[in-house]
């Protein structure tokens, strides 16, 4: 009887000190994206401070035809934009021509959440018009066309109709995401996509673009 009072001491006391390893927090959880944030604001701001400072080009001569007729064809029957839409959404169901007719899409730029190919459109992050104001004017129409249709840099993103729409043509130093919690992510893409394509900023611009990456990591 004693013997079993000393074992079950024993084994009270050997629980007692094994180390509880704690459920992860959702503080902890959010370290490594703050890091990965960061490290991509580090990366941008570097990017930019190699970016040339100008004054913005003339719109004359501007139309979208001169950066996308249409959208690019792809794979099969697909163009960039259903391209765009099936990377970009969940459960996405197309018909034989490709064009989606199911799916949900989830836009950035003010959390909305949408069950209908008609309630979202393909953003191009720098605006063609910035962008030709930026430079692009000057561009070959081959250039200008692989510009409209880049799946590579972050240039393409599905968002909601609505957002787009108040987007427009505009640049980070008049218009930013309704989300501010995505500010560092559209800061850094439209950074890299400048970056990429040389493209210039005007001083109002970068002041924008460094007050967003700020945001990055908080």
């Amino acid at each position: 009887m004693i013997f079993l009072r000393r074992a079950s001491l024993v084994a009270v006391l050997t629980l007692a000190v094994v180390p509880i390893t704690p459920f992860a927090t959702p503080q902890a959880a959010a370290e490594p994206r703050k890091q990965s944030q960061a490290a991509s604001a580090a990366l941008a701001r570097h990017m930019l401070a190699r970016l040339k400072v100008a004054r913005p080009l003339s719109i004359r001569g501007y139309s979208r035809e001169r950066f996308q007729p249409r959208w690019g064809h792809r794979k099969g029957r697909c163009d960039t934009r259903e391209m765009v839409l099936a990377r970009d959404g969940r459960g996405v169901r197309r018909n034989a021509a490709c064009h989606p007719v199911k799916g949900l899409w989830y836009s950035p730029y003010d959390g909305k959440r949408l069950r209908s190919e008609k309630q979202v459109d393909v953003d191009h992050v720098v605006p063609l018009a910035y962008a030709w104001r930026s430079g692009a004017k000057r561009w070959t129409q081959a250039k200008r066309r692989a510009f409209a249709n880049d799946l590579t840099r972050p240039e393409l993103l599905t968002v909601s109709h609505s957002a787009n729409i108040a987007k427009g043509g505009q640049g980070p130093q008049n218009w930013r995401p309704q989300r501010r919690a995505y500010w560092c992510r559209y800061a850094t893409s439209w950074i890299t996509v400048k970056h990429h394509y040389r493209l210039f900023v005007t001083r109002a611009e970068k002041v924008a673009l460094l007050n967003m990456l700020r945001t990055c990591g908080h």
